[in-house]
């Protein structure tokens, strides 16, 4: 791949793919190349690490979740790695990472991402977490966001 195409198909791809069945097609008659063109060029990119990760951002309004919760939990150190695995594949949980504690006002090691179509529907899967994994005794908390800043991919080229 030339130099220019690289350019190019880093800027179409930085735009984001279409939202239809076949974006890679898409993007493919945009730039006026054959879809297998863009499907290597993108491995291409990947493999001489241009391009770090290749991945969706999500706008979770326009999909019609009104609801966004960071939801803390102060896990058992002894546990937190076991739990933390368990909460990651539950199909609503869309992340799950952990963070040192900053005691005293701050015990909360394990933080989950949940999504929902309003803030009942989140509640609702925190207490099937508690429930799921035996956390009725176990402190945490749910930060609802307020705000919802600007949301993009990353930007290889100016």
């Amino acid at each position: 791949m030339r130099a220019e195409e690289e350019t190019a198909l880093i800027r179409a791809i930085q735009q984001g793919l279409p939202l239809e069945p076949r974006p890679y097609a898409a993007l493919a008659k945009r730039l006026g190349w054959p879809e297998a063109q863009v499907i290597e060029g993108i491995q291409r990119l990947r493999e001489q690490g241009t391009i770090k990760r290749f991945g969706v951002v999500v706008r979770h309004q326009e999909l019609g979740y009104r609801a966004n919760a960071m939801v803390v939990w102060a896990i058992p150190e002894e546990r937190v790695a076991e739990l933390g695995r368990q909460m990651g594949r539950l199909p609503f949980v869309t992340l799950c990472y952990r963070r040192p504690p900053r005691p005293p006002h701050w015990p909360y090691n394990l933080f989950t991402m949940i999504h929902g179509r309003d803030r009942e529907a989140v509640l609702a899967q925190v207490e099937e977490i508690r429930q799921r994994c035996q956390l009725k005794d176990i402190d945490h908390a749910v930060l609802f966001s307020g705000r919802r800043f600007r949301q993009r991919g990353a930007c290889y080229d100016p």
